[in-house]
């Protein structure tokens, strides 16, 4: 983006242009509006897309996400345990989509300067995502623990019977 371009997305409104109490008419705000449903989902998935590009707790915790799934498959989890996994998965996807929301208002808000408040409010934006990993964490273990904790005792006892005989 040169920066013609960036004098066109940035419009500076001065008191005066408020003076009436009507908002002036920027026709170039338009392009910016969703139009229709299709401009909706269209930002929607350029702003995930750019939260998986751009951050990289976002892969990872795809990457987590993508690794359940395939656990769940692996293990038959039942239709109830999908859901409470999808849920897990999903809301930490979104806890992270707002994150980065966060973290990125707030660093146009205070010109990429330190400022204790914005360290706050990004802390405290990260400590939701930390909360919300927490919850998945557990429903993981509430979900595959009684699943593969048979076959961990199975090769515990296996490994204790083998090192007996050795001996």
């Amino acid at each position: 983006m040169d920066l013609r371009d960036n004098e066109k997305d940035v419009k500076i409104f001065n008191k005066e242009d408020f003076a009436d109490g009507e908002v002036p008419e920027n026709t170039q705000r338009k392009r910016w509006k969703n139009t229709n449903v299709i401009s909706s989902m269209e930002f929607a998935i350029t702003g995930i897309w750019t939260a998986f590009k751009e951050e990289r707790n976002m892969r990872k915790h795809t990457l987590s996400g993508v690794l359940a799934l395939i656990l769940g498959i692996a293990l038959k989890i039942q239709e109830f345990e999908w859901l409470f996994l999808f849920l897990a998965i999903f809301l930490v996807f979104m806890a992270e989509l707002f994150n980065s929301a966060i973290e990125n208002v707030v660093d146009l808000a205070a010109d990429y300067q330190f400022h204790l408040r914005a360290k706050r409010a990004k802390d405290m934006a990260a400590g939701a995502v930390l909360v919300i990993s927490g919850f998945a964490v557990i429903v993981a273990a509430f979900i595959f623990l009684p699943k593969i904790w048979p076959t961990i005792s199975g090769m515990k006892s296996e490994l204790s019977s083998n090192h007996a005989c050795a001996s």
